[in-house]
């Protein structure tokens, strides 16, 4: 059953930023809007130039509109506005005045308020360091840092002289930021000395010598003092110039030249997670992220002009480029480091209503652990500002969809969204005017035609098949890095759907144009031939009050696939046989006789990437006794231990 947990009102929907784009595209693009937003997004796929240069004009974008759209039937060959020239830094800046722009957060109770014409100010000094320092065009600027304002102005001054930006979190060990790194030889890095992580310190700088010895290209460092701390000592070396953060604040920062650069020109590197082999290093170009950002915060997610926008992410994640950008509307931003559930298990709820959030984002584990916690949210926080909360990471299930509604808010929009490094934005998302139905993603995102196939590359409605994007779209990757022939990049997303960008999400599309994701399509069970979703286990296992977490995967055996679950308990509970057999019923009952798991074993903890997300893929491949290819890529690899040589499954 559809049940509609949310819809806005007429006044919400006259007043939102969608009806003012409508009406805009009335006066300039003979567009005839009749209040859905099934109508808007066929004209927008169909219309596809008029529609990302129209987001140029609607979000004021600085820079000089070439309306050249090169569409190419091999969609990486697109080129949107090509020939058009911008400095994504520019258009991210350009707000000057004493509003505030910026506030940092730590786990340890520091907090930190940056106003627009003191980012600019910052952001001019770094400037200044790094032409007085020859860093140039397309050189690799990468920063090893904490979710802290120097990371943001470090990555603006980066972009705004054409350098290309990468980062990664400090929980990064020292293998993981040089499998990384290694690959795009960066000219310079920036380092914070330490950061903390429920209540404890960790020393980030004693990792420089390893990272240098490994990293040959790197000649300058920037150390960074953690915000409210004095900077630790550090090590000097012969053939790396060291610059203290202090030096560069007392630099005179003056009025930025921002220089015009291609369209396509590159922005950032972000890397794909490496559970299954080396990190791919994906290159996002500078216009392409900036229009697709604009649309996503202003049309999609109703941010307006001084809202105060949040997301729980590391400068590891693709989720810390898409809040920096929120920057670009107007809006303020909160960033904070640290255990979200330090001393408090409602800390994020606690800043958000303290701060006067508008915009609360977060991953859907984090709203699961709340509900497992049954925290009465509503009851001790007003959150009179809430308008939105975002979920991503994984899909959302059921049971917290009707969770937020309950014990958050009952007046806010949920807006489950997916995408992923790869588009560093997303393909299925919210909207204020469709209504937000339990346990489903409202639409895809404007200018994107996303769809549902079988495995013969038919679209498909209300079965489960693979997610994929039938037209080019601005933030599709410009290129792998070191990948000249683009043979990576066409066989990350072009190999099964040929012309059509395969995204490797199960899911399935609905009568109404919404979406389900069951998980990763690589990840998807085949008991018997028949492809399973492992959310779709987890939403009925995670209901149970004495289990905290669970994995699912396929086994090879007796040349079918059997599902193996795996369980963490709460409180210590053993996981006996009464409560196996407990299991099994309700997954009999409220999926299916298919989706009942062979084997049910107890672990102390699951394993997950940097990010958050569990790795049902690492785990399959070590039961069946194969090598990982990337331990780097797992926050903790120690528990992959727990999963080898298990008796039972032999």
């Amino acid at each position: 059953m559809n049940r509609v947990l949310w819809r806005a009102s007429k006044q919400q929907k006259k007043k939102s930023n969608l009806f003012k784009y409508e009406n805009y595209l009335k006066n300039e693009y003979n567009y005839s809007p009749n209040g859905t937003y099934s109508n808007l997004l066929k004209w927008s796929i169909k219309n596809s130039e008029d529609f990302w240069s129209s987001i140029w004009d609607y979000a004021d974008v600085r820079g000089k509109k070439n309306l050249n759209t090169i569409l190419s039937k091999e969609l990486y060959k697109s080129k949107f506005l090509n020939k058009s020239k911008l400095n994504f830094a520019e258009n991210i800046l350009r707000k000057q005045d004493k509003d505030k722009a910026i506030t940092f957060v730590s786990e340890n109770g520091y907090r930190e308020i940056k106003n627009w014409i003191e980012l600019y100010r910052s952001v001019s000094r770094i400037v200044k360091f790094f032409q007085d320092n020859q860093i140039k065009t397309n050189d690799r600027v990468v920063g090893y840092m904490p979710n802290i304002i120097e990371t943001v102005e470090c990555f603006l001054a980066s972009s705004a002289i054409g350098a290309i930006w990468s980062s990664c979190s400090p929980d990064f060990g020292v293998n993981g930021v040089v499998e990384r790194f290694s690959q795009i030889k960066p000219k310079i890095l920036i380092i914070c000395d330490r950061y903390y992580y429920n209540g404890k310190e960790i020393n980030v700088i004693n990792r420089l010598p390893k990272i240098l010895s490994k990293i040959k290209s790197i000649k300058k460092v920037i150390i960074v003092n953690y915000p409210g701390k004095e900077l630790l000592n550090c090590k000097k070396f012969r053939s790396v110039k060291i610059f203290k953060w202090n030096v560069i604040k007392k630099l005179n920062g003056s009025t930025i030249y921002f220089k015009k650069f291609d369209f396509n020109k590159e922005l950032v590197i972000l890397f794909s997670s490496g559970t299954t082999g080396k990190p791919k290093c994906i290159c996002h170009r500078a216009g392409g992220v900036l229009l697709q950002h604009l649309k996503e915060h202003i049309l999609q997610c109703e941010i307006k002009p001084k809202d105060n926008v949040f997301y729980f992410t590391t400068c590891g994640w693709m989720m810390w480029n898409w809040l920096v950008s929120v920057l670009g509307s107007k809006a303020s931003i909160v960033l904070f480091d640290g255990y979200p559930m330090y001393k408090k298990k409602d800390l994020l709820f606690k800043i958000a209503s303290r701060e006067n959030i508008s915009l609360f984002g977060v991953s859907a584990k984090y709203i699961d652990n709340l509900n497992n916690l049954s925290l009465n949210i509503k009851s001790k926080y007003r959150l009179k500002k809430l308008k939105t909360i975002c979920s991503t990471g994984s899909p959302l299930s059921e049971d917290s969809f009707e969770y937020v509604y309950k014990k958050i808010k009952s007046k806010v929009h949920l807006a489950s969204i997916s995408g992923g490094t790869d588009i560093v934005s997303c393909f299925v998302l919210g909207n204020i005017y469709d209504p937000v139905v339990k346990g489903q993603i409202q639409n895809s995102g404007l200018g994107m035609d996303v769809d549902v196939f079988n495995n013969k590359g038919k679209s498909i409605k209300n079965r489960k098949g693979e997610l994929v994007c039938k037209n080019a779209f601005p933030s599709m990757p410009i290129k792998f890095w070191n990948d000249s022939k683009y043979k990576k990049y066409k066989s990350s997303y072009f190999l099964k759907f040929p012309g059509v960008w395969h995204h490797g999400d199960f899911a399935e599309k609905t009568d109404n144009n919404s979406f389900i994701i069951y998980g990763r399509s690589d990840a998807t069970l085949n008991p018997g031939g028949v492809r399973i979703g492992t959310s779709e286990i987890y939403s009925v296992v995670e209901k149970f009050k004495f289990v905290n977490e669970s994995l699912a995967v396929g086994q090879n055996w007796e040349n079918d696939i059997r599902i193996i679950l795996f369980v963490v308990m709460k409180k210590k509970i053993k996981l006996s046989e009464k409560l196996k057999k407990e299991i099994k019923i309700k997954i009999r009952k409220l999926a299916s006789p298919r989706h009942v798991p062979s084997k049910i074993i107890q672990v102390s903890d699951i394993p997950r990437t940097k990010n958050g997300k569990i790795v049902e893929i690492a785990v399959k491949s070590i039961i069946e006794g194969n090598k990982l290819k990337n331990i780097q890529a797992i926050a903790n690899p120690n528990i992959l231990e727990e999963f080898k040589n298990i008796l039972e499954l032999n």
